[in-house]
């Protein structure tokens, strides 16, 4: 199991093993932003797990003050008792960081900085930043994202967010990173990387802070994905694991059960992590060495 803290998009999902998208929640980072430091009030990025999960069991709005219930439940007229209090409400998630000098260990440790997801009043907003650190979440939420996931489960708070649509709405900015990355870099044929089957895809494009495409690939009608690309400066950040969770979610949503690929052999143990297996031998194409993969549904 899986978590993902999209900071532009402030949403949380939870996949399974295989990738395939079980939750989505709209959460509220820090109105900061992102940043590390201790006090800077910043939501942190990076690699993390859940090392504590606490108030199992709590009532909903159960208000939590040092990862302990005060014995109050949270109500509007408890709010205006205590107008500055950050609530942390029903239950705490720790998070710890798993990057010495990133966010583990010095001034820069996430586990204690105290962040957490937890629950949160009923009048907190959520979808857009307003947190002083901690991602925020609406309480039935957090119940069942408690009761879901184990305690050192993986989470991942990122800098990007992943949309889906059609070729006529992300051609743009999907064909010129598909350009640079497989034309440019890799010297694939312009002729055989365009091949005339984009306006029948399903598209995905992953952008980063600023909104710059920095990613993308490709559903087609027949269950194959492809044209999976990440621009270089944001490879081994876990963009192209978002891409192919997001191609999962929209060949599940179009009822497609069997996958198939074309991986770059350099790719195979990728793929082989969401269920994908290797079908017959290693072939060219456009002059690259490929695998063919298929991926079957479970039940």
């Amino acid at each position: 199991m899986h978590i993902r803290v999209s900071l532009p998009q402030q949403s949380l999902e939870v996949h399974d093993d295989r990738g395939d998208l079980l939750h989505r929640y709209a959460v509220s980072t820090a109105i900061n932003g992102a940043g590390e430091a201790q006090g800077s009030n910043c939501t942190p990025r990076g690699r993390h797990i859940v090392r504590a999960k606490i108030g199992a069991g709590a009532a909903p709005n159960t208000v939590f003050r040092g990862r302990r219930p005060t014995g109050e439940i949270w109500t509007p007229a408890l709010a205006k008792e205590h107008p500055g209090r950050d609530w942390i409400l029903t239950r705490i998630l720790w998070l710890s960081g798993m990057e010495p000098g990133r966010n583990r260990l010095g001034a820069v440790d996430t586990m204690r900085r105290y962040i957490y997801l937890h629950g949160s009043p009923d009048t907190a907003s959520m979808g857009i930043p307003g947190s002083i650190g901690c991602v925020r979440m609406r309480n039935p939420d957090i119940v069942e994202l408690f009761n879901l996931v184990p305690a050192y489960a993986p989470v991942d708070i990122v800098e990007f967010g992943v949309e889906a649509g059609s070729w006529a709405q992300l051609a743009t900015e999907a064909g010129k990173l598909r350009e640079t990355v497989f034309v440019g870099e890799q010297g694939v044929p312009r002729e055989l990387e365009i091949d005339g089957r984009d306006p029948a895809c399903r598209h995905v494009l992953a952008r980063g802070p600023d909104g710059t495409a920095i990613g993308t690939g490709r559903l087609l009608p027949d269950g194959h994905i492809g044209r999976m690309a990440v621009s270089a400066a944001w490879r081994g950040q876990g963009v192209g694991r978002a891409l192919l969770e997001r191609l999962l979610e929209e060949a599940a949503a179009a009822g497609m059960r069997d996958l198939a690929l074309n991986a770059q052999t350099t790719a195979n143990d990728f793929y082989r992590r969401f269920g994908f297996v290797a079908e017959g031998a290693e072939f060219i194409e456009a002059g690259l060495p490929h695998q063919a993969m298929r991926r079957l549904a479970t039940s």
